[in-house]
C-alpha cells in the first residue's frame, strides 16, 4: 500500500514543479534585497521541491565569512560541515520534527502554521574558523498550489550568548499566543546522568536545593551546578518546565 502525502518523510513531498510558480520567490527575494541594507540579520530561503537554498544573502558572508557559492549548490554540505558537530545531530533532528509537524496538519489547516516559528540556540564557525554562537529562527514561508510546504525563510542573528560550551537549544515559538513548546529530545534517559534524574525526582516532589543536598549528602552548590545542567539539557528555561517536561517524557515518575 503506498503511503498518502501526509505519510511520507517531508524530504519526500511529491511537487507538480510545473505548477510551482517562481514569480512568487522573485517577489520574496526582490523585498529581502530591498531591505537588506537596513536589516543586519543573516537571511535564506531554503526551496523544499529542490532541497536547496535558493537565496541567501551576502550578510552571511560578512557576519559568519560564509562561501555563499558553496553553500547555494544543491545537494551541499557546506552549511553542515560548519556546525558544531556536537550540535549537527540535534539540529537536524529538530529541523526535521518541524518539517514533520507541518506535514501532519490538515492540508486545509497548514497555511496556519505560518503563525508557528522554530527558534535554534547553536554553535557554527564564525569568519576566523572558531565557534561562535547564533540564533536561528525558521519559518513557512510558502505553500504550493497542492499545499505542499514549499518555501521556508530563516532569519539568523549573532547570539548575545557567546558561551560555547553549552549545546544546542531549541523551541517551538506561536508567534499568535506567545507561548512556546520543547521538541522531545531523542534517548534523553542517557543524556541526564543518574544523579540529575535523582535530583529532577526530588525537585518533583518540591524539595528546595538545601532539602536535596542533605538528603544526598552532596554541597547546595553541587545541587545547583546539577540543576542548571538539567535545564541546559532538557532546553529548558526553570525548574518548573523541566519537571513538567520529564514527565511527559517519562523520566520522572
Amino acid at each position: 500500500m503506498s503511503k498518502t502525502q501526509e505519510e511520507r518523510p517531508w524530504y519526500m513531498q511529491e511537487f507538480d514543479k510545473s505548477k510551482l510558480d517562481y514569480t512568487i520567490l522573485d517577489r520574496h527575494i526582490e523585498f529581502l534585497e530591498s531591505i537588506k541594507s537596513v536589516h543586519n540579520s543573516a537571511i535564506s530561503i531554503f526551496d523544499l521541491a529542490k532541497m536547496q537554498h535558493v537565496y541567501i544573502s551576502s550578510t552571511f558572508e560578512d557576519m559568519l565569512g560564509w562561501n555563499l557559492a558553496e553553500a547555494g549548490k544543491p545537494g551541499s554540505v557546506y552549511i553542515d560541515s560548519r556546525m558544531h558537530p556536537e550540535d549537527l545531530e540535534h539540529l537536524n533532528r529538530v529541523s526535521s520534527q518541524f518539517f514533520s509537524l507541518i506535514l501532519k496538519v490538515k492540508k486545509e489547516d497548514r497555511q496556519n502554521m505560518g503563525h508557528y516559528k522554530m527558534v535554534m540556540d547553536y554553535r557554527t564557525k564564525g569568519k576566523d574558523g572558531s565557534f561562535v554562537r547564533v540564533i536561528e529562527q525558521h519559518k513557512l514561508l510558502e505553500l504550493d498550489a497542492g499545499d505542499n510546504v514549499w518555501l521556508s525563510l530563516s532569519v539568523l542573528d549573532l547570539s548575545p550568548d557567546q558561551d560555547i560550551k553549552n549545546l544546542c537549544r531549541y523551541r517551538l515559538v506561536n508567534l499568535k499566543t506567545g507561548e512556546f513548546y520543547n521538541f522531545p529530545k531523542e534517548n534523553m534517559e542517557t543524556n541526564l546522568s543518574l544523579r540529575e534524574q535523582e535530583i529532577l525526582q526530588l525537585l518533583a516532589q518540591g524539595l528546595i536545593s538545601k532539602q536535596i543536598a542533605d538528603q544526598l549528602f552532596i554541597s547546595v552548590n553541587t545541587v545547583n551546578t546539577h540543576r542548571q545542567r538539567i535545564l541546559e539539557k532538557l532546553s529548558v528555561s526553570n525548574t518548573t518546565e523541566a519537571v513538567q517536561h520529564a514527565a511527559r517524557l517519562g523520566l520522572i515518575g
